[in-house]
Parts: structure tokens; C-alpha cells; sequence
């Protein structure tokens, strides 16, 4: 990819695709496309077709989707269902009609089964039950995991799906209920230290065992993936499209997670978990042996993350 190729970077507001904004900046890109929601509504091909009608993409970065954390994703079904799959197959036609040189869909960990062993490999997809609480979601995006396979084997389209695993930063949602796990947690602990609460209270049991990733770790490996070869790919995945894990083999009980964010909130008070709330999948950490033969490794570790992210929203 040159400097100066076309990249149509969709979903650049959100916590994903700003991160990857700024490293694409930062390394010299200068033909990066953007657009805002309440100028184009992705949902829509026809509007989304005409957008592009006389606008050249060489490289598409699908980072628009909707997400959540467990709360959201069990409570709005339909809706993360509907508008992640209009989304994708808007954005996957556009990479057909475009003729894009190489496509990047970004999926989730959630794809794979509840009871898949851990670590996770890429051969786990659609090998056994989704974890409930997210599964509308989770088959969405393996909806379009399928849709790009199609276009890989039946039109030649260059097509890289990568699964990160948890994914935080500083421009997340921060939403104490509809949130993920790490922004739910910074606002209710910043809160409880600015107001001086006795206690914070958090959802579930605090036993499940999750693995993060900073977006700006994220960022750096969507850009190794659009820089690597396509022979290289090739001999990597023997001619079938490319699905790929992003994680750090980082593990952590969500209960040492709490009292990792409490410490760096300076918070003093009790954490309590309420057990009538879902834990999710027990156990969910990813292989990520492929991406690192790529040349990619994460550069954050949790700890140095976190500590950033709840500094900046006490600055907030």
C-alpha cells in the first residue's frame, strides 16, 4: 500500500477506526477517505453506490459495525443483528463494484463456540454452540466472514478477516450499562471516586477469564495486514481466504480486571458483583500464532493501557 493509495476507512468515529485514523496519518497516508453517519448511512448500498460513484478506493477498512458490551448485545438482538449485517454486505458490494485491491473486514472473538478450547485457533469457527448473550451479533458478523468468502473464491476479491479479541481504548463508549467490559468499569469506578461512593457494584460473578486489546495495538496490525503480500498470504493460507486472530495472550480474571481499574482510580471502596447479572463465555483467549508470523506483536500491555484510559477520563 502506498502513501498515496486510496483508503476508504469506514467507521473512523469509532473506538477501532479512530486509532487506526491517527497511526495512518501519522505514517504519511494521504488519501485517507472518511465520512460521517448523518452524511452517509452505510446500511444503504444505493446511497453508499452513489457516494463512491465517482470517487476512486483501492484499500476498504470495514471498522463500522455496531457493538456493545453483554447488557446491550442481550437487550437489542434484532438491531445488532440487522444493521451489522446491512453494514457489511453495503460495504462488501462496494468492495465488488469498486474493484478494491484489499478489503479489510474486522470481526469479533465472539464468532467462535462457547466451549471452544482455549487458546482459541482460526479452524474453531462454526464448530459448536455461540455463548447466548451475544450470539445475534456473533452470527452477523460470521455472516459476513461467508459473504467475504464467497467474493474471495468466486470473483478472486483480496479479502483479510481479522477476530480481535476485546478491544479498549481512549475512545470508547463509556456507557456504564450498554458498554464493554473495561469503559462499563473506568466510568463506575471514576464516578465512585469523584463522588466518594462507599462502594462500586458490577455485573456478574467476576470469575470469567478475558484477554484485552489496546486499539492503537489493533490499529498497528490492521496496517501490517494491508501491507503484507498477497504471495506471501497465499503460502500462509494455501489459497483459502485469510482469517486471522488479534490478541496478546494476556489473561485475566474479571475480578483482578476490577481491582487493576479501582487501583489506578485511586478508589478505596468495596467492589461488589451482582450475581443475577450473566457472566458470558467463562473462558475466551485467542491463538494468535499467525498474525505474529506476519512480524506483529502487541506493544501495550494491560496494565500500562489501563492506566491510561482511566487517567484520561478523570481528565475528561
Amino acid at each position: 500500500m502506498k502513501k498515496k493509495s486510496y483508503i476508504f476507512l469506514a467507521g473512523h468515529n469509532g473506538l477501532v477506526g479512530n486509532s487506526l485514523l491517527n497511526l495512518l496519518k501519522n505514517k504519511g497516508y494521504k488519501n485517507i477517505i472518511t465520512v460521517d453517519k448523518s452524511e452517509l448511512n452505510l446500511r444503504d448500498f444505493k446511497k453508499v453506490k452513489n457516494f463512491f460513484k465517482n470517487k476512486q478506493i483501492e484499500y476498504l477498512i470495514m471498522a463500522a459495525a455496531r457493538a456493545g458490551g453483554i447488557i446491550a448485545n442481550s437487550t437489542n438482538q434484532k438491531d445488532f443483528f440487522i444493521e451489522n449485517v446491512e453494514i457489511q454486505n453495503s460495504l462488501l458490494q462496494l468492495a465488488l463494484y469498486k474493484n478494491v485491491k484489499r478489503t479489510i473486514f474486522l470481526g469479533t472473538s465472539c464468532i467462535y463456540p462457547k466451549f471452544a478450547k482455549n487458546p482459541i485457533s482460526e479452524s474453531s469457527l462454526l464448530t459448536g454452540e455461540l455463548e447466548k448473550t451475544n450470539q445475534c451479533y456473533a452470527i452477523a458478523k460470521i455472516s459476513g466472514i461467508k459473504l467475504s468468502e464467497a467474493l474471495f473464491n468466486d470473483f478472486k476479491m483480496d479479502i483479510i478477516c481479522l477476530m480481535p479479541t476485546n478491544v479498549y481504548g481512549n475512545n470508547d463508549n463509556f456507557d456504564k450499562i450498554n458498554g464493554h467490559v473495561i469503559p462499563a468499569m473506568v466510568s463506575k469506578f471514576v464516578e465512585a471516586k469523584k463522588k466518594s461512593q462507599k462502594s462500586v457494584k458490577l455485573l456478574g460473578t467476576g470469575k470469567p477469564i478475558r484477554e484485552f486489546i489496546h486499539s492503537d495495538d489493533l490499529a498497528e496490525a490492521i496496517l501490517k495486514c494491508l501491507n503484507v503480500s498477497s504471495k506471501k498470504m497465499k503460502r500462509i493460507f494455501g489459497g483459502k481466504m485469510p482469517i486471522l486472530n488479534i490478541g496478546t495472550g494476556e489473561n485475566i480474571k474479571i475480578i483482578n480486571l476490577a481491582k487493576m481499574i479501582s487501583k489506578f482510580s485511586n478508589y478505596t471502596g468495596v467492589i461488589k458483583f451482582d450475581k443475577r447479572f450473566p457472566d458470558g463465555t467463562y473462558k475466551k483467549n485467542l491463538n494468535s500464532n499467525i498474525i505474529k508470523k506476519l512480524g506483529w506483536k502487541p506493544k501495550i500491555n494491560l496494565a500500562n493501557g489501563l492506566r491510561e484510559v482511566v487517567l484520561n477520563q478523570f481528565n475528561k
